[in-house]
């Protein structure tokens, strides 16, 4: 009896394994990389997109009947943990891709992974041109608008200021370099009467802005271009202010009008520079209202860029898997290219030719408001309208 009780007990565990076993083969993982503990002010709103996206997509039915679970791990900003974080996710948790990362450098390590494990990666945030030109690869694709659109919408207001001699100030990594870079390229084109007469760069995270001020105000400009962010962007604007170097410059600005870039300046906001951002609070359209409705529903605040970023990341991601039918990365591919969907600023479409989405931006202007940064007279810029031409790309992309 005793042995007829252990071979049932035994047959009764191996059946409930089993069934434990098929549950969870019914889950269809992602795995997402962030700098949560380096960036908080973009990536917690981030990460509460995701997660809003990952709720309403479970309850519509999940992927094709299958339930979407999203393993999230911080690469601290640093590429190698990012690396090694990508590994953990593909090698112990058997994700069927790989999304996320928001520095361009970290984008670019995550991107080399993928393409060497095979492995699909959508990169949500990076936004150097080389993730999908000169660094592309079959497995990357990325959602946001490049620093070359982003470029390319600031440079068409930009070019139409009288100021000639002009100054940039960036971060000394991979996006600043980028973005500084495209700026030059498409004003100058635009404008070739115009004389750079400055550079700054200070280290991301770690600007001295006191002399980093002083030196653009000696070199005298007529405009100045802004690439930082998060706490340098606080303290290059304080410092700005003190010594009245924006006092009748033009400035123009990257990412300055998002919101979790902007807020933090409350009442020193400088007014008038033209800014790509998100202004959540004048944008009305039925996509953006109802996004907007769901997440303040859930969280009782109000969306940043993050959040935009994130809850589009997983619902791309999802499309492209129920499209798909399957987790192979090649048939992964095969469904993102050419893919459209929709998203809170309008249909989106990830293009076969270089992996870019049409995801646009708004550009405006920024202005005070009850001691509070805003963005005012913004327009939505359609990503597609600020691409370079599939024979430019081409020649700016390796060949598979």
């Amino acid at each position: 009896m005793r042995a007829r009780n252990v071979f049932v007990g035994a047959a009764f565990a191996l059946l409930a394994g089993g069934m434990a076993h098929s549950a969870l083969a019914q889950d269809i993982k992602i795995g997402e990389i962030n700098s949560y503990s380096l960036l908080p002010a973009f990536t917690e709103p981030y990460r509460k997109g995701w997660q809003l996206a990952v709720e309403q997509i479970n309850a519509a039915g999940g992927i094709n009947g299958k339930k979407l679970v999203v393993i999230s791990k911080d690469d601290g900003g640093k590429p190698a943990d990012a690396q090694t974080a990508a590994n953990e996710l593909v090698s112990s948790e058997g994700v069927a891709m790989l999304t996320g990362t928001f520095l361009s450098n970290i984008g670019l390590a995550v991107s080399d992974f993928a393409n060497q494990k095979k492995v699909f990666f959508l990169a949500a945030e990076p936004l150097t041109d080389a993730i999908t030109w000169s660094k592309g690869n079959k497995y990357t694709f990325r959602l946001r608008p490049s620093n070359y659109m982003q470029a390319a919408m600031l440079v068409e207001a930009a070019s139409k200021l009288p100021a000639k001699r002009w100054a940039t100030i960036a971060p000394n990594y991979e996006y600043g370099q980028s973005a500084v870079a495209v700026f030059k390229k498409l004003m100058s084109e635009k404008r070739p009467d115009i004389q750079w007469v400055d550079e700054q760069w200070p280290p991301q995270g770690k600007i001295d802005a006191g002399p980093v001020v002083q030196a653009v105000a000696a070199a005298n400009p007529e405009a100045i271009l802004n690439v930082t962010f998060g706490a340098d962007l606080v303290k290059l604007v304080r410092e700005g202010n003190t010594r009245g170097l924006f006092k009748g410059r033009e400035v123009v600005s990257f990412l300055t009008g998002e919101p979790e870039y902007l807020d933090p300046l409350k009442d020193e906001t400088p007014e008038g520079w033209i800014v790509t951002g998100y202004p959540w609070y004048s944008i009305k359209t039925p996509e953006h209202d109802a996004f907007l409705k769901a997440y303040q529903a859930k969280y009782n605040d109000y969306p940043r860029l993050g959040s935009i970023v994130g809850y589009q990341t997983i619902k791309s991601a999802a499309a492209i898997l129920a499209k798909a039918g399957s987790t192979d990365p090649e048939k992964l591919i095969a469904a993102a290219e050419g893919l459209s969907m929709p998203s809170p600023f309008g249909e989106i479409t990830f293009r076969k030719i270089d992996h870019q989405s049409t995801l646009g931006a708004y550009v405006g202007k920024t202005a005070l408001k009850d001691g509070k940064g805003v963005m005012v007279d913004s327009s939505y810029k359609k990503g597609a309208d600020y691409l370079p031409g599939d024979a430019e790309i081409e020649k700016l992309r390796p060949k598979d």
